[in-house]
């Protein structure tokens, strides 16, 4: 839970979503870019990424900038909540290659993100709690049984909303 010393909601203090403090839709694509490069690389995480293709980037940035209460682009384009669910469907992940997409993204996010703890913070606890849920996605062996994951979340300086 968040301190109300912590809060970052205050007018004229940091923008007043994660999208804008992030630098924008531009900046998740660099850190996207970043991300999976380093991801490629990985022997423990490059296998589960075998059909990776340059369009995961920029589908990964428009989802970010949805979450992060940018454009809703993801939902409008691509799907929304129930397409990006499905996309991890029966890949097994591991906590051990989540744990190491974590270690990576917060590398990511330390070099593409704005120099900012707070908002850096913010970051990695939506990639935390998203990533646990990719992998409890991927943990069925059938790749069907989603049932009804709501709309996309949105995450604020504040967490979930």
């Amino acid at each position: 839970m968040i301190e109300k010393s912590e809060r970052a909601s205050t007018p004229g203090e940091r923008p007043a979503t994660l999208h804008e403090a992030v630098g924008g839709t531009d900046a998740l694509r660099r850190l996207s870019s970043t991300f999976y490069d380093a991801v490629l690389a990985d022997p423990l995480l490059a296998p589960v990424f075998a059909d990776f293709t340059a369009a995961h980037i920029e589908h990964v940035a428009v989802w970010l900038a949805e979450i992060f209460e940018g454009p809703a682009r993801f939902t409008a384009e691509l799907g929304g909540h129930q397409s990006l669910l499905r996309a991890h469907l029966g890949l097994s992940i591991t906590e051990e290659q989540r744990l190491r997409w974590m270690e990576l993204m917060t590398d990511a996010v330390a070099k593409d993100l704005p120099d900012d703890e707070l908002l850096r913070r913010r970051v990695v606890e939506y990639f935390n709690w998203g990533t646990k849920i990719a992998r409890e996605v991927s943990a069925d062996p059938a790749g069907t049984d989603l049932g009804d994951p709501g709309p996309t979340p949105r995450w604020g300086w504040d967490g979930l909303r």
